[in-house]
């Protein structure tokens, strides 16, 4: 028997098959679209949700992964028969099929999605708190876009899945490509021939879109694009003495009493109180595992507490006495703490300019000219107004740092927290770190500095506060290190630092 290639062409232009191409392309991308939105609603149940949420969306996964798609089709087309009701919807084969295509493709795609929602490093997550960005609002405008970035060579590939397998949607007697293609050699027995008309036309449809997708896919990738520029440097204007520029208000800001915090069976903070009054910087130091970071992560919520107190700013702020609990104008007020993280965290799929204005754009602080205007002038405070254009892959590690520090003031704060700012950069980097923070402290702002630094803790502290072990084992001024004993315990340390 010889191929009929003129059969085959003549199907080129078979009216009933690009008909049905037609349908199975909007099948597809119907059930796409769809079942990546629920599929989300379903992943953020199972990673984020109460324990009976995750349960639920774990079942739900389960179940439609383990039910073949051609008895789901027939369950659900023949579903009017238990409940009448359905029959208006169900009886109409396209609309059976795609809540059957849905049902099922959700459960997958939530996995797909699972996997990027579990790819964004945590920090992005304390990033959107600090500057009081709600729940909602951070998965829209921080976690979503860079979860669907990262999943979507893989939902483009579910996409062309789904593509597939409208070929099953056949059994309900909708009329998609391979139906028509199994009604015509029914009727003439050119077999082959027709199939090969129906594996170009799927051929087809996938080919158009695996070029979307792959468009889509360059356009969310912010790091294919140029980045020529990174070693470009900016400058941070000088500074004089800081010490004798700034003048230490009476008003305490923060107030910690009695806090007390374990992880485990390992007390980390062991009964530490301490103020922080209006316009002076608190250096905390202390060995690695003291207890540092975890008292500083306490004043914004971002680490809680297991007893004691804090107040901010004169009103009561978080409690851990009897239970853990904030001020119910928690996320209202936490965008008067500015926060510098080690690791900058900034958002990786938002310009310089776009991580600055984030969240007084989400705050409603201003109209977009003053916001643009505000943002501008904070980045050519920390020396990186020429960036503004620039994607953070696009810069160096101290050029990160002073954009989380533009970032961090953009909230106009009334205090501004620094976890080891420069405990991740180069050594040649560090500098120009400090020397912006040195500006701020000129200028008045209410700092309390994790660091490392010794010489720059003594330059720029008005007292330095040393943690051992879980205790406040020191809490000196600056203008008194010299008069300490030799052998204390804090000016032992600063010098075993310095070396």
């Amino acid at each position: 028997m010889e191929f009929d290639w003129a059969y085959l062409f003549s199907l080129a232009d078979y009216e009933d098959f690009w008909t049905a191409s037609l349908m199975v392309a909007w099948l597809s991308v119907l059930t796409w679209c769809v079942s990546v939105v629920t599929g989300f609603f379903v992943a953020i149940a199972r990673t984020e949700g109460p324990m009976w949420m995750r349960q639920f969306a774990a079942t739900y996964i389960w179940f439609f992964r383990s039910v073949p798609l051609l008895v789901l089709l027939i369950f659900i087309y023949n579903l009017p028969q238990l409940i009448p009701d359905f029959r208006p919807v169900l009886s109409n084969p396209f609309w059976a099929g795609a809540i059957a295509l849905i049902v099922s493709e959700t459960a997958y795609i939530a996995e797909i999605h699972r996997g990027g929602l579990l790819s964004i490093d945590r920090g992005q997550h304390e990033a959107a708190h600090v500057v009081g960005i709600r729940s909602l609002g951070k998965y829209l405008r921080i976690i979503v876009p860079q979860a669907v970035r990262v999943a979507m060579p893989t939902l483009s590939n579910q996409f062309i899945t789904i593509v597939k397998l409208t070929s099953l949607v056949s059994v309900i007697s909708l009329a998609e490509i391979l139906l028509v293609g199994q009604r015509l050699y029914t009727r003439n027995f050119l077999v082959m021939e027709t199939l090969v008309a129906v594996s170009i036309y799927y051929v087809l449809i996938v080919t158009v879109f695996t070029w979307i997708f792959g468009w889509i896919e360059k356009w969310l990738d912010v790091t294919r694009r140029d980045a020529s520029e990174i070693a470009e440097q900016s400058s941070v204007p000088e500074v004089g003495n800081v010490a004798k520029s700034r003048k230490v208000g009476v008003d305490v800001v923060i107030d910690l009493k009695n806090i007390k915090k374990s992880f485990g069976t390992k007390q980390v903070l062991k009964d530490i109180s301490l103020q922080v009054r209006s316009g002076e910087v608190v250096c905390l130091i202390g060995p690695s595992g003291s207890g540092k970071t975890t008292i500083l992560r306490t004043i914004n919520a971002l680490q809680d507490i297991d007893g004691g107190s804090i107040r901010f700013h004169g009103e009561d702020w978080i409690s851990g006495d009897d239970k853990y609990q904030v001020s119910k104008r928690f996320y209202d007020d936490v965008v008067h703490l500015g926060m510098v993280f080690q690791q900058f965290n900034l958002f990786p799929h938002l310009s310089v300019l776009n991580n600055v204005t984030l969240g007084p754009r989400y705050h409603k602080m201003g109209s977009k000219s003053e916001l643009h205007e505000n943002a501008m002038r904070n980045l050519e405070k920390v020396g990186m107004a020429v960036h503004a254009n620039k994607f953070p892959h696009q810069l160096s590690g101290g050029q990160k740092q002073r954009v989380a520090i533009a970032r961090a003031l953009a909230m106009k704060p009334l205090v501004m927290l620094f976890d080891e700012p420069t405990s991740a950069l180069d050594p040649e980097l560090v500098g120009e770190v400090l020397q912006t923070i040195e500006l701020l402290a000129a200028e008045g702002m209410t700092m309390v500095i994790v660091t490392h630094e010794m010489s720059f803790a003594k330059k720029i502290s008005d007292r330095i506060i040393m943690l051992e072990d879980g205790f406040l084992v020191a809490d000196v001024k600056s203008s008194e290190l010299t008069a300490e004993k030799p052998d204390s315990r804090i000016k032992r340390f600063m010098e075993q630092a310095q070396h």
